[in-house]
């Protein structure tokens, strides 16, 4: 009974403990106990599901030019696991980047001509170039590196993140997403919400979502007939009578049903502020973009993760779908491109702006790269690319990230790795690192095993660290 009770389980809205059962302590007034003194206070991650292509944004590859067209030497792949869509396809021609690439800022990186904006930020950024995973289809390797394990059922790194830090805000969940529709997403493009469930971990650990048009929460709103003041009544009577039923059975899960309606009741006026971007000022809504001002995109979801950093929301989760660029890749990478350079460096630079960005951690990418060789027929303007799971990109910024920093390399075909490898599980123990978090010890017993984000695996990056 008493691993069921363990404090942090009553964190985030319930703050419950067996002596605690007053509704005092379920207004979100739980400290966070970190192992040692964190860097960060919160993250952003900006998800871009469908794998972006490495060697077309972040990783240059002049050399490929060179070799365009030709087969891609059968040493360079070696026994490598490939997906059903290109392993027995005869031919897999060597396929250079058609974009133009430049170097940038003081530190010199190599940014993409696709991301204008994100070149001009590229000093306050940790662009790793040498991420892996053993995962290389979409639904396993996005759930393995927001979860830990590539199969479903575990809590995700939100949820990890709310049962460890607890909630920093009274009125607003620990643990936000936002899910917006890139322009080049195609309808099979699936995300499912169990990507930020709680798993194992109690309920109120799960990540809320907020929707795009009608009620930004669902039910969120008094039914047709009910004021705030009946809606308060209601509350009081079902509290009181679960604290009965807690008092019978203690079961945490009836704790947590009580800190959800009191979360609930105070998101019916948190909420409709947050979202309500009314007291932004034109210039910062331009620095957005056109779509800043359109709910929904990729644009305007960043502004509110931006507010939500400043009203205290731990784990702020922004999916963008549409990066599985197994045809059309020229074209479509370019509007999915078009969707997220300008919003992204205008929230890197305004977090700065406000004083955010050092206590917060900004982590870009999708869950896998893109193959060097061409998916399909290659055409002088037009390819695709396969997913790629051995070497990709991704980029961290603020909360004691090295910035400026151009981490890792690939071989000369963007298809291994050839130094300073960083797999799944080392950047998740890293991003916990810089939130105060052991990833050893950050764990939760269920059916008699200690479990953990980073399952039996993974090591912090100390070369990733300012």
């Amino acid at each position: 009974m008493n691993e069921l009770l363990q404090r942090r389980q009553f964190r985030c809205g319930s703050g419950l403990s067996l002596g605690g059962m007053a509704l005092a302590s379920l207004m979100g007034d739980a400290k966070a106990m970190t192992h040692f003194a964190p860097k960060a206070k919160r993250v952003i991650y900006l998800f871009m599901h469908g794998g972006p292509s490495q060697l077309d944004l972040f990783d240059h590859k002049p050399g490929l030019k060179q070799l365009h067209g030709q087969e891609i030497p059968a040493s360079v792949v070696g026994g490598q696991r490939l997906t059903g869509m290109t392993d027995k396809q005869k031919s897999k021609p060597v396929t250079a980047s058609l974009f133009n690439f430049a170097q940038h800022g003081q530190s010199g990186a190599w940014v993409s001509e696709l991301l204008p904006h994100t070149a001009m930020i590229v000093d306050e950024l940790c662009v790793i170039r040498s991420m892996h995973t053993e995962a290389i289809n979409h639904d396993p390797a996005v759930t393995y590196l927001q979860t830990g394990h590539q199969q479903p059922g575990r809590p995700s790194f939100g949820a990890w993140l709310s049962y460890g830090l607890g909630c920093e805000s009274r009125d607003l969940p620990a643990f936000v997403v936002m899910v917006s529709r890139g322009s080049a997403a195609r309808p099979a493009d699936p995300l499912y919400a169990r990507l930020w469930g709680p798993g194992f971990l109690p309920s109120n650990h799960q990540g809320v979502a907020l929707r795009s048009s009608g009620d930004p929460v669902l039910y969120l709103s008094n039914p047709s007939g009910i004021d705030s003041a009946t809606r308060r009544d209601e509350l009081d009577v079902i509290a009181a009578l679960n604290k009965k039923q807690f008092a019978l059975h203690r079961d945490p899960e009836i704790a947590t049903r009580i800190s959800q309606y009191e979360m609930a009741f105070r998101m019916q006026s948190s909420v409709p502020d947050l979202t309500d971007v009314g007291d932004e000022s034109a210039a910062t809504l331009d620095a957005y973009g056109p779509q800043a001002r359109q709910p929904g995109s990729f644009a305007a979801n960043c502004l509110l993760a931006r507010r939500m950093a400043e009203r205290g929301v731990r784990f702020i989760q922004l999916y963008h779908r549409g990066w599985d660029q197994h045809y059309n890749l020229p074209s479509d990478l370019r509007l999915q491109c078009g969707d997220v350079d300008q919003p992204v460096a205008a929230l890197i630079r305004d977090l700065k702006q406000r004083g955010l960005l050092d206590e917060t951690l900004v982590i870009w990418g999708g869950e896998f790269g893109r193959t060097t060789y061409s998916q399909g027929k290659l055409e002088p303007t037009n390819h695709g690319r396969d997913h790629h799971g051995r070497c990709f990109a991704m980029w961290l910024a603020g909360g004691g990230i090295h910035p400026g920093l151009q981490f890792g390399e690939t071989d000369d075909f963007c298809f291994n790795i050839a130094r300073d490898p960083v797999h799944v599980h080392d950047l998740n123990a890293t991003l916990l690192h810089q939130l105060g978090l052991d990833h050893e010890r950050l764990t939760y017993r269920f059916q008699g095993r200690d479990y953990r984000l980073t399952d039996v695996h993974g090591k912090v990056v100390q070369g990733l660290l300012a």
